[in-house]
């Protein structure tokens, strides 16, 4: 049974639309809560130092703006950011879905991974315990090695959390496009979560047609080019110490602040924020479920869920931007 979409009270009269996550009966808030960032700097592998009361007045920012999808991992803050989203959303489970990640064993030592059924179950339970319920909505591998998306082993256990009503969704988060297409034929999961922004247009062409095809839901993580398409960063941006950013060649650096600020020209006369117009971007494509987008505080929050009640693209501008991309946004 479908779920009705979250009903709170909506501010500045922003309409937040839904769609339906592929063929598991749930309906999620076009654009969701990307929960990375909260986690924090404690442990590095971050988006910078965060403040744990706006992180809360994030949380609570999105849902008054309609956001119903929320995506963690264990990994992030390693435990906090799953811990922030229950305390964020309590009282509100059952108008929420909530989809986290595992397979990094941070328990052990940070950077090794494990995907073996005994420690997803165990990586289960902490989980639960950590975002105070009793179900995960969409529980996903987190980025798992080509070796074990090739083999069918790799998702019974998923099933069997599936079965138990431990989780009511089960997907793969992954790197390549290929690796989803060899997800879907080989597991045949609820959902797939990849990279996906006006960066890298045409990647994703042949996996979003055959997610289309088989009703396999996408969730389109880093819309905003991991911080970039927001183009609120100059070409000596400085990262610190534990942000994945911080090491980035500077070149490479500069090219994408030039990248955005070529948007910028593009979108001199359309109505919305650079960061708004990427998440229209995104979500311009039929494949996409939700994009999420990482909120680190409440006027983030509400910039980018703005985004889900502007004027869609036009099929001129998608069309402009493909060209642009093409040139390579005449970085040259």
């Amino acid at each position: 049974m479908l779920r009705s979409p979250l009903k709170l009270n909506i501010v500045h009269n922003i309409a937040m639309n839904y769609r339906e996550f592929g063929n598991t009966g749930l309906q999620v808030s076009e654009i969701g809560f990307g929960a990375w960032a909260i986690g924090g700097n404690n442990h590095g592998m971050s988006y910078g130092t965060t403040d744990d009361r706006t992180s809360l007045a994030a949380i609570r920012k999105a849902l008054d703006l309609g956001c119903n999808f929320f995506d963690t991992a264990d990994v992030y803050g390693f435990g906090h950011s799953e811990e922030l989203l229950a305390k964020g959303l309590r009282g509100l489970r059952d108008k929420v879905i909530i989809a986290t990640k595992a397979g990094a064993d941070f328990y052990k030592s940070p950077g090794d991974q494990n995907f073996s059924p005994d420690y997803l179950a165990f990586a289960l339970e902490a989980s639960l315990k950590r975002l105070q319920t009793d179900y995960i909505d969409v529980y996903q591998l987190h980025n798992p090695p080509v070796r074990l998306i090739e083999h069918p082993e790799t998702y019974q256990v998923l099933r069997e959390f599936k079965r138990a009503g431990k989780i009511r969704a089960w997907g793969v988060s992954i790197f390549a496009p290929t690796e989803g297409l060899t997800a879907i034929t080989i597991g045949q999961p609820d959902c797939l979560q990849v990279a996906y922004n006006i960066f890298n247009p045409k990647r994703c062409q042949q996996l979003f047609a055959k997610a289309l095809e088989v009703g396999c839901a996408i969730i389109a993580r880093e819309p905003l080019a991991n911080g970039f398409l927001s183009g609120k960063y100059s070409e000596d941006a400085f990262f610190e110490v534990g942000d994945i950013r911080h090491n980035w060649p500077r070149e490479y650096i500069r090219a994408r602040v030039r990248a955005a600020q070529a948007l910028k020209v593009f979108f001199t006369d359309r109505p919305g924020t650079l960061c708004q117009l990427a998440l229209r971007y995104v979500l311009a494509n039929p494949a996409v479920c939700v994009a999420l987008s990482g909120m680190k505080s409440p006027e983030q929050a509400e910039e980018d869920l703005v985004a889900s009640d502007i004027l869609p693209l036009s099929t001129s501008e998608l069309n402009g931007i493909q060209e642009l991309a093409a040139r390579q946004f005449d970085l040259s």
